[in-house]
């Protein structure tokens, strides 16, 4: 609605969005977001100031509400003003500066603003275009809607931490914790999924005019972020273990990080390597370096002898040792890369700024203070995209640095915008009579994508309606399609009936992978054979008539197949194309190869994990990037289709998998830039925003922890009183916060002494009750079957049907959208597709192909 200048943005992606946000670290990363697609995003805070301006790190160590280095990271981008909403005049003006917004970000307490006469209804009554926003903890509704959380909380609640940790011993039991990923990462995931479904809204409302209510739980959409343990309990009642710096799964696996001669690490990702060509690469550089030591053996030529586990083992201490011999300065992962070997450096997040590749792709920027005369550097853009930049600025704003610009230009007489008319739907729209209406109706995805990271995207795209056409040919199908949570024949009844875990299966079907199902579920599936120039030109034919084309293949690939960005103009001059890479094309390492971990190592992500030193990082037990990337993508897409909608434009935009795991880096780099601290672990313990205790601890039973966050002195007496008050708990040395902080290791100890004799979901219980944040590593089974939260949601799970396994439960959508419902399993109203299982739709619907020219494409191995 406001055309005024947007900083440095250049009207972005979102030219002419204003956004108001109110509320605390639960929507400030989804509001920076917006921000750097370009939105004008103003800053709603109390006269002091918001609570999150007392979040560390500090400027110098010293507190004050303008030299939070979280503030500034979190709200870069954004205009700030205060008002005092427990005022009347106040909650007028805001109620005016409402009817001037596209969208409200709300994530005060539930009713806060509606006990102010300035809730969702009023907002929306005001300004009938709006798009209201709420981010809560838990939803708005549900048994525990009015729970404490914490961004550790919700991790553990959520089955993140559950995934995420160090390896048992023998025998199967854990010394340490399941561990937290460090920097908000809970209110990133939430953040992610509250911006796509306010950027989906916002391209209904460019046909439609109309506004809409928006619900993200931070609960549901943790719940649903966690790759593969989910599918392994539904289809085959698996557990997962947690281990070091690896994917967590229900065996274990031969352990991954690779100690460098100085302490640091290395990953070099074997997953590919102990045999066939991976091997055969991965000896040839050690025997470059005379390091190869017994690998010339002829036996590990024999594809069946390499398929032994303790082969698997045995390469894996080759090059351990290898490893070891040098210093991590030495980049030895760069010979492995050379020759398309998956390997990278466990860096730390600052020691990314002076990469030459990050610097080609402007991914850091110097942010100017004046009002300190200096200059900082932070994160700044998340993907390139030639014709669209990323926001370079401002600053984040002062306590009320805007006042007079914003609130002194609100017109007192300000009316609400009409809504504008509905326009007729698009000839190839799904509609239904009794159905309300998809948010992307009517639009169309060439999707060549594969694994996850260029492939989820369809799933969140296709649940708002758009018409997702997955290509495959049978010489290369997806390679979802067969290695992981195999569904065996009676798959269902099997599952129903199981009271233990099922075997994975082996099948030459490529059409039961439940992994793959939830991946792609909504979507439809051609076959296409692009080595076939009859393939490359119906592929041509698809793109003229589709609206957005994304694909993971290697860098460079579209322009050797001929359909380079210049190309798709040609072909479709308003075409949105986006590329998902593990590094982007743009830049010096447009050739690397990588799948998640790889890029989480790359990124610092890896190494936010864990305990502090001398432990090594545990990273994230699942492919945390490949979804990320997912999410990127989607919210790229949307982003592209809006300004498209405004300008008639379609771009180009090349995002990378790595560049991503650097944008939820969080403060580390403005820390190392203002203060010259590098990153270091801090487990599960909460130093920017200071609790005490704050850590997962044993609770009775066998691997059980209940995640518990103190932060106020009310919380912590309410604690020791459920914990019974034990005698400890009135020393001296636990006084005081401060004095908690200072003895947090002796806490611990003292509170695990406790609480591993209590049921883990009977003291969260009593906890909550008493006010106090807590909650239980939930483990798949906890989420999938028993979490009553999670069961009241009607976006957690949904039953879809699948052409050749049946009908099974998968994950849905943690954002309700009350005008356009989200409704995964999209227009096919079904699971993941069969192979090629839509060939005549898309061929004869979409392209008006005759049955028998179908059939004789097929018969020529070009569907």
């Amino acid at each position: 609605m406001t055309n005024e200048a947007q900083g440095d943005a250049s009207g972005g992606f979102l030219p002419g969005v204003r956004v108001l946000e109110i509320g605390n670290e639960l929507g400030e990363y989804c509001g920076k977001l917006l921000a750097g697609l370009g939105a004008d995003v103003i800053r709603v805070e109390p006269p002091e100031g918001e609570e999150t301006r007392n979040y560390g790190p500090f400027l110098d160590d010293e507190p004050g509400r303008e030299r939070s280095l979280y503030f500034w990271h979190y709200n870069f981008g954004k205009r700030g003003i205060t008002l005092d909403l427990d005022m009347p005049d106040d909650q007028s003006r805001f109620l005016q500066l409402a009817r001037t917004a596209d969208v409200v970000i709300d994530s005060r307490p539930r009713g806060w603003l509606d006990a102010r006469g300035i809730g969702g209804e009023a907002l929306r009554s005001a300004n009938p275009r709006l798009i209201y926003s709420r981010i809560s903890p838990f939803g708005d509704t549900g048994p525990w809607a009015d729970y404490e959380a914490s961004d550790l909380v919700h991790l553990a609640l959520g089955g993140v931490m559950n995934n995420c940790g160090y390896d048992p011993d023998s025998s199967g039991f854990y010394e340490t914790p399941p561990i937290a990923p460090q920097m908000w990462q809970s209110y990133h995931i939430a953040g992610e999924m509250a911006a796509m479904a306010i950027l989906a809204a916002l391209n209904y409302r460019s046909r439609s005019g109309e506004g809409q209510s928006l619900s993200t739980s931070v609960h549901t959409a943790v719940a649903q972020a966690t790759e593969r343990d989910i599918p392994s309990w539904i289809y085959l009642a698996q557990d997962h273990m947690r281990m070091t710096c690896r994917h967590s799964s229900p065996i274990r696996s031969a352990p991954i990080l690779a100690p460098t001669k100085d302490g640091r690490f290395m990953f070099p990702y074997r997953s590919y390597a102990h045999s066939g060509d991976g091997l055969k690469k991965t000896i040839d550089v050690l025997a470059g370096y005379g390091m190869e030591e017994d690998l010339l053996d002829p036996k590990y030529s024999d594809p069946a002898y390499t398929a032994n586990k303790h082969v698997e083992q045995h390469v894996a201490d080759v090059v351990g040792r290898f490893v070891q011999r040098f210093m991590f300065d030495r980049d030895v992962w760069r010979d492995f890369q050379a020759v398309g070997l998956t390997w990278a450096p466990v860096r730390l997040p600052h020691e990314n700024v002076a990469d030459e590749h990050w610097q080609t792709r402007e991914t850091f920027l110097e942010v100017e203070r004046p009002e300190l005369g200096r200059s900082f550097t932070d994160v700044g853009a998340r993907w390139m995209c030639p014709e669209v930049p990323w926001r370079t600025g401002p600053r984040s704003p002062l306590l009320g640095e805007h006042n007079d610009a914003i609130l002194g230009a609100l017109d007192a007489s300000t009316k609400a915008l009409p809504a504008t008319p509905a326009p007729p739907q698009p000839e190839n729209a799904s509609t239904g009579e009794s159905e309300k209406p998809f948010a992307l109706d009517g639009l169309r995805f060439i999707d060549l994508g594969w694994l996850v990271a260029s492939s989820g995207a369809g799933r969140f795209l296709s649940a708002f309606g758009m018409e997702v056409a997955k290509i495959e040919h049978s010489t290369r199908w997806d390679g979802m399609r067969h290695p992981l949570v195999i569904v065996g024949e009676d798959g269902r009844e099997k599952r129903d009936a199981a009271t233990g875990p099922l075997p994975d299966n082996r099948t030459r079907s490529p059409n039961r992978s439940g992994l793959f199902m939830d991946i792609n579920a909504g979507k439809r599936s051609i076959g296409l054979n692009l080595k076939d120039p009859r393939g490359k030109a119906i592929l041509a034919e698809l793109i003229a008539i589709g609206d957005v084309v994304g694909e993971g293949f290697s860098p460079g690939t579209m322009e050797r197949m001929g359909f380079g960005y210049e190309r798709l103009k040609e072909i479709n001059p308003k075409i949105v194309y986006v590329q998902q890479s593990g590094m982007g094309q743009i830049g010096t390492y447009g050739e690397m190869r990588s799948y998640g971990p790889v890029a989480q190592a790359f990124s610092g992500i890896s190494e936010m994990s864990g305990l502090p030193q001398p432990f090594p990082p545990a990273g994230i037990g699942y492919s945390y990037l490949d979804w990320f990337a997912a999410y990127n993508q989607a919210n790229a897409i949307l982003a592209a289709l809006y300004r498209r909608n405004e300008t008639g434009k379609g771009c180009w935009i090349d995002a990378s998998q790595v560049e991503v795991g650097i944008y939820l880096n969080g403060t580390t780099i403005l820390d190392y830039s203002a203060n010259g601290r590098a990153w270091e672990r801090y487990g599960n313990r909460s130093p920017y925003k200071p609790a005490a205790p704050s850590g997962a601890f044993r609770a009775a039973g066998t691997d059980r922890w209940v995640a518990i966050s103190c932060f106020t002195e009310d919380q912590w007496r309410a604690f020791v009183e459920v914990l019974g008050s034990p005698a400890w708990a009135s020393e001296g040395r636990f006084a005081t916060l401060e004095s908690r902080l200072h003895n947090q290791a002796s806490l611990e100890a003292l509170v695990n002494s406790v609480t591993g004799k209590l049921a883990p979901y009977d003291l969260m219980e009593k906890l909550q009750r008493a006010g106090v944040p807590a909650g239980v590593c939930q483990t798949a089974a906890d989420r999938c079957d028993t979490d009553p939260q999670l069961k009241a949601s009607p976006g957690w799970m949904v039953e879809l049907p699948q052409s050749e396994i049946g009908s099974w439960r998968t994950k849905g959508f943690p954002v309700e959208l009350d005008t356009t419902p989200v409704r995964t399993g999209g227009v096919p109203r079904r699971h993941g597709p069969n192979y090629a299982e839509d060939n005549e739709f898309i061929y004869g619907e979409w392209l008006g192909y005759s049955t028998t020219k179908i059939e004789e494409l097929r018969e020529a191995g070009v569907i």
